[in-house]
């Protein structure tokens, strides 16, 4: 069960890691907050791929039995294919820019828990509250490019794959979230040699130039 943000490299490597090993792997995709609710309610799988964060909590909760990063990645900004890209070239241009949107649309994922700090950092939270919405079952990037968004956040590992988009760019160093992906085996993990097993695919030096072209860093 995986989180949306590994998944163009998961989707490229795992075929690879079936034909090395034989194994067969069947895949969740959940986002953040359903699988946080879905595990700590008692579904079990044999491993878990979704933020460090929400992964040490679900050790803490005694769900998950170890973890290892696998990738990190960096929040980008987006908007509908062929529409002005604001300057976001640092915080103060992206402050502008979000406040001269019409609407904005964020994730319920890491990306999207970060800008909610952001937003209520600068201040302006109550100011843009009513053009903010965030996307629910979809990636952000797919409400930009049906133009219901006219500025659109997520991970850039996440925003790369959308169709009918521009992405303007990563968020600038000043105020770049950075998060770590990682993946835990399940405590009551049927199958947690296999899972371990992927776990070090993923990790080895052949998996880091794909985990590159898909928008993240090997962590």
């Amino acid at each position: 069960m995986l989180s949306l943000a590994f998944k163009e490299a998961y989707l490229e490597l795992v075929p690879q890691f079936e034909r090395a090993t034989g194994n067969k792997v069947s895949t969740s995709w959940v986002g953040s907050v359903q699988m946080m609710s879905r595990l700590k309610g008692g579904e079990a799988v044999d491993l878990v791929i979704l933020s460090a964060a929400s992964l040490d909590e679900l050790i803490k909760a005694g769900i998950i039995a170890e973890r290892q990063d696998i990738a990190k990645a960096g929040v980008a900004a987006a908007v509908k294919a062929g529409a002005p890209k604001p300057d976001i070239s640092s915080g103060e241009a992206l402050k502008r820019a979000v406040l001269a949107a019409k609407s904005v649309v964020y994730s319920t994922g890491p990306s999207g828990i970060y800008l909610i700090e952001l937003f209520q950092r600068w201040g302006i939270a109550d100011q843009i509250k009513s053009k903010v919405k965030q996307s629910q079952g979809e990636p952000a990037g797919a409400v930009v490019a049906r133009g219901e968004a006219e500025l659109g956040f997520q991970q850039m590992s996440e925003l790369l794959p959308v169709p009918g988009i521009d992405i303007i760019g990563p968020l600038s160093p000043d105020v770049q979230k950075i998060t770590t992906f990682s993946a835990g085996v399940h405590r009551k993990a049927q199958a947690a040699d296999a899972a371990r097993a992927l776990v070090k695919f993923f990790k080895a030096p052949a998996a880091a130039p794909v985990i590159r072209e898909k928008g993240m860093e090997p962590a």
